[in-house]
């Protein structure tokens, strides 16, 4: 048995041999430059799609922005409607707790058994002093 041959001192290495063999396929120089044209062009096509899609998305955006800012301001409205509102009630509620214990004085001053009309209408003139609000003006005198 005899030992295979030895390569020849200057033989390259099998992949660069193939590597130069798709380098001919290819055309040389000019295959290389079609090939970093298409890298670059596809990077170039990209970044204008991504353009693209931000710009879509931005005037999309936009008027939803603006909506959400009219709500904000039409929430803060009605906050402000509620807060005096609740405020109005509580002041409401307040008159007709007073109003109704002067109904309960006036009635159990009524039905006393020494009450005299006369004592019942001086009763009733200092409550409705004491009550009146001053919009009201003077209070009468005929009672």
């Amino acid at each position: 048995m005899t030992a295979p041959p030895a390569p020849p001192a200057n033989a390259a290495p099998q992949w660069l041999q193939v590597l130069l063999s798709v380098l001919g396929v290819l055309g040389g120089a000019g295959g290389f430059a079609t090939i970093a044209a298409v890298v670059v062009k596809r990077r170039k096509f990209r970044a204008e799609a991504a353009d693209v899609l931000t710009d879509t998305a931005l005037t999309l955006v936009q008027p939803m922005r603006v909506r959400m800012a009219e709500l904000e301001a039409e929430a803060q409205s009605v906050r402000e409607q509620l807060r005096a509102s609740d405020e109005r009630a509580r002041r409401l509620q307040a008159t007709v707790a007073q109003l109704r214990a002067t109904l309960d004085r006036w009635y159990a001053l009524i039905f006393t058994p020494d009450a005299t009309l006369r004592s019942i209408r001086y009763a009733v003139h200092a409550d409705r002093r004491r009550i009146r609000p001053s919009s009201e003006g003077p209070a009468r005198a005929d009672w």
